[in-house]
């Protein structure tokens, strides 16, 4: 049973445990060849897939060394993946007997223990993801062959088990996923936000995501996540979040990765900035492993994102979009805006050669405006370009001296 833990939200993190849901749903319901052949020659007749069960161990499982690594990475919330589509609960579910982790395998609670170290020993947001289907459950299937007409499945467990991470963890972001196609009336998921907002325990403090029922994706939540991996590149004028993978080819962890299956952190800062600057979150998701380890890969990218936002981070964090969301002269220039400050973030992504910017978009103010290099302490000297525009003279520094190495923030004061 390969889990799925935390997703980085803002800026998120989120371990998911999709790997195995995925080789069920290719395996036994499309029977793809190769996952066919896999199973056949790696694992021995009659192998169902709850025996996988027992194999999820997680006795690496070290919840203060998740806290740990999520804090350093920098990240104001992490989305645990409680229940994929496959049904298996991260926590001992009364409602999922003898198919979650305190019965089978693990014999933890694994979401507990998440939650208690997150909470003791940083800052961030506690979220829990949770499937509203799953793919084999008889009773959604006859539910499914019933037009959804029959309401068996969520009044018996999927409805029943969302309230109950409610009520035992309270978490701060409820990511709901997998409609199997059925409408929001199937769900009732109108009546379960109700009580999230009005009587829950969290109904001060809890966000929610669009994924309630068919046909509300990006169109009814708290924010929208639209697809994943969404990235429009425009502002949207709803809050949204890019839902996406240090692993660009899986959602959990894959044991025959190869180093260039992984984004690099140059791919991440681009994810980033592109996102904020068009009003997003970025989610970012990581595969632990079956015996419960962040895996280096993913701990190196993680602790490289937090090191880079210890220079940028007032060009991330509580920022608003600004008028232009990139440049129209240079490429590759994303800006935020700071209110508190009331300073424009010019984040560009490739150092000029020249050691001469240009950017398109601030109205420059001569005598009062001001621009720094964000980890560099003396002021840069510009030049403004009639009434829209400046160029901008770089500090001339060795690699060793930037203050960092894949991204940098210019801080302009007193400009339109």
């Amino acid at each position: 049973m390969v889990w799925c833990p935390p997703v980085l939200r803002w800026f998120g993190l989120e371990p998911l445990c999709r790997l195995t849901t995925e080789l069920r749903w290719y395996w036994q319901k499309e029977k793809r060849e190769p996952y066919v052949k896999f199973m056949d020659t790696n694992y021995p007749p009659g192998f169902s897939y709850e025996d996988f069960g027992p194999l999820f161990t997680a006795e690496f499982f070290d919840p203060n060394q998740w806290a740990d690594i999520l804090k350093a990475s920098g990240a104001k919330y992490v989305v645990l993946t409680s229940k994929h589509h496959e049904g298996f609960t991260l926590w001992g579910s009364k409602y999922s007997w003898n198919w979650n982790a305190v019965d089978v395998g693990p014999k933890r609670d694994l979401v507990s223990e998440l939650a208690t170290s997150v909470r003791n020993r940083t800052d961030l947001h506690f979220g829990l993801y949770h499937s509203l289907f799953e793919w084999f459950n008889p009773l959604f299937l006859e539910d499914a062959t019933n037009a959804f007409k029959t309401r068996k499945f969520p009044t018996s467990k999927s409805l029943p088990e969302l309230y109950e991470i409610v009520t035992k963890y309270q978490p701060e972001v409820i990511w709901s996923d997998g409609d199997g196609n059925a409408p929001d009336t199937y769900w009732n998921s109108t009546g379960f936000l109700a009580w999230l907002y009005n009587d829950s325990p969290v109904r001060d403090t809890v966000v929610t995501n669009d994924r309630w029922g068919a046909g509300s994706m990006c169109a009814h939540g708290g924010f929208y996540t639209c697809s994943d991996r969404y990235n429009p590149g425009h502002l949207l004028p709803h809050k949204w979040e890019n839902c996406m993978t240090i692993d660009r080819g899986s959602w959990g962890y894959r044991r025959d990765a190869q180093l260039h299956d992984y984004l690099a952190i140059e791919d991440l800062v681009k994810q980033l900035v592109e996102t904020v600057s068009c009003g997003g979150n970025l989610l970012m998701n990581i595969g632990p492993t079956h015996d419960g380890r962040i895996t280096v890969v993913f701990e190196e990218r993680l602790r490289q994102v937090g090191a880079w936002l210890k220079v940028n981070g007032e060009a991330i964090y509580r920022t608003k979009p600004w008028r232009a969301q990139n440049d129209t002269v240079t490429p590759g220039v994303w800006y935020t805006f700071s209110p508190e400050e009331g300073k424009v973030n010019a984040i560009f992504l490739n150092w000029p050669v020249s050691g001469i910017l240009e950017l398109g978009e601030p109205q420059a103010k001569l005598g009062e405006t001001q621009v720094k290099l964000a980890g560099y302490k003396e002021l840069l000297k510009w030049v403004a370009l009639g009434e829209k525009g400046m160029v901008i003279a770089l500090p001339q520094l060795t690699p060793q001296q930037l203050p960092c190495q894949w991204g940098w923030t210019l801080q302009l004061t007193y400009v339109n």
